[in-house]
This record gives structure tokens, C-alpha cells and sequence, in this order.
């Protein structure tokens, strides 16, 4: 019976806040915040070869910043208007290779991500006139069109949430705590993330079964955790992609 091994195996600095896949460029950006330093930064990681491309490099505005798209090799930054508020502000262009900032429009908000490119506008003009814009030099290219500039698909699979019955079948050596679980089946492999109550300890688990429901892979995503965690990993073009204890990123090939 043959194993899975991570592919990737990426320890970060700090809590992993967000993850964003650039479906065309083949990278995972992550979002980096440390609430201690009021820092964030942000690292690349090419999901081809597993590759750095960059670690934990971060912009001018080092708290109030996040991530809010990628597409085509481009990382793309805003900022946030104040700490108390959600509102976006600007957008920043970090090559996803390089780490180097390409561009900045503080005038620009982001409105979506389309099969073309981000989609746009100025937010000193009303009402808001959405235009498509050239991710590598921030120009505009022209006015937004639905018919062509739709929606852009990141492939990205997500868990189904299942009653806790539904691993009755399934030959795991645990327990499972609560009622449901989350579940994937993709590529003859069964996926499921589950919760155990041991000793008095909430765990949060990772188990993936072959065809002939043999475990291939275990691991133990968090311990000693208070509350009941939301989904813990997707899938995307034949790679599990997962966070373990908040701050590790790791990829499965399946």
C-alpha cells in the first residue's frame, strides 16, 4: 500500500490569515498577520515545483493591508481605510516571482476578478463605472463587458459538510466528536476532516483513504483547540491544500 507525502511543506512566521491561488500563474499567495508586531506580510508559493518565490516580504502600510486577488502571476494588495472598518483602499501589483511591486493606484477599487483580468473603478467617480485593467501595469483597458468578462473559475473544490453517520462505512481508527464532518471524494481517494474529544482534548484531524479504504494519510491539523473548527483544507487541480495549526501550509499530490 503506498503512502502519500506532502508535496509542499511551508512553516510561515505567523497565522496564516488568507489564501489566494492564481489559477493561470500556478501560485498560492498567503497572507501572513502578526497581531503582536501589528505586521503582515505576504509569501508566493509555485504549486508546479513547490518553490519560494518569495517569503514574508510586506508593503508600506505594514498593518492595515491584505490580500484581495491574484491572477496572471500578480499579486494584488489593498489597503484597509481605517482599523475599525472593512472598506478597501487602493491596490497594490506585487510580481508573483519577483516580490517587487510593479504598480500602485490609490484612486482604484477592486470590484471582481474576470477571465480577462480585475475588474475596476475609480472610486472619485460616481456612479461607480467598472473597467477592466491590465493586471501587469494597472492602465485601464476599457469599460467592463458581462458578455465577455465573466466570472473568473478558480477551480477549487470544496469539502461537503456531512452528518457524522456517513463514516459509519469508512474504517477510521478515531472516534469522531460532534455531528458532521467535512468530506471530499476526488481521484479514488476519500478525504475527510474530522474532530476527536480525547483526555479531555478537542483535536482537529486529517485522514485520507484509497479506493479500497486503507488510510494513505493522517494528519493532526490542530490540538488542544477550544471550539470546533470551520472546513480545513480544498482541493485544486489534483493538490490538497491544507493549513496545519494555523501557520503551516502543506500540499498533497493526489
Amino acid at each position: 500500500m503506498t503512502k502519500l507525502l506532502p508535496f509542499i511543506q511551508h512553516q510561515c512566521s505567523a497565522p496564516i490569515w488568507r489564501m489566494e491561488i492564481d489559477e493561470p500563474g500556478h501560485i498560492i499567495f498567503l497572507e501572513i498577520r502578526n497581531s503582536q508586531d501589528k505586521k503582515v506580510s505576504f509569501t508566493a508559493v509555485d504549486l508546479t515545483n513547490g518553490n519560494i518565490n518569495f517569503e514574508d516580504i510586506a508593503t508600506p502600510e505594514r498593518w492595515l493591508t491584505g490580500i484581495e486577488a491574484a491572477y496572471d502571476g500578480m499579486l494584488l494588495v489593498h489597503n484597509y481605510q481605517s482599523e475599525s472598518g472593512p472598506a478597501h483602499k487602493g491596490l497594490i501589483a506585487i510580481d508573483g516571482i519577483s516580490g517587487q511591486t510593479l504598480w500602485s493606484n490609490y484612486t482604484l477599487g477592486f470590484d471582481h476578478l474576470s477571465v480577462n483580468g480585475p475588474v475596476v473603478y475609480n472610486v472619485q467617480i460616481q456612479p461607480r463605472k467598472l473597467v477592466l485593467a491590465a493586471i501587469k501595469t494597472g492602465l485601464t483597458l476599457r469599460a467592463y463587458q458581462p458578455v465577455i468578462d465573466t466570472e473568473a473559475d478558480n477551480n477549487i473544490v470544496a469539502a461537503q459538510l456531512l452528518p457524522v453517520e456517513f463514516l459509519e462505512h469508512l474504517p477510521l481508527p478515531v472516534v469522531p466528536y460532534a455531528n458532521t464532518v467535512h468530506y471530499i471524494e476526488y481521484n479514488n481517494f476519500r478525504i475527510v476532516s474530522l474532530h476527536t474529544f480525547l483526555d479531555e482534548q478537542l483535536e482537529q484531524h486529517l485522514y485520507i483513504l484509497n479506493h479500497e479504504g486503507a488510510v494513505v494519510y493522517h494528519d493532526l491539523l490542530q490540538c488542544n483547540i477550544q471550539k470546533l473548527q470551520p472546513e480545513a483544507f480544498v482541493v485544486h487541480k489534483n493538490k490538497l491544500i491544507y493549513l496545519k495549526n494555523r501557520s503551516e501550509l502543506i500540499v498533497l499530490n493526489l
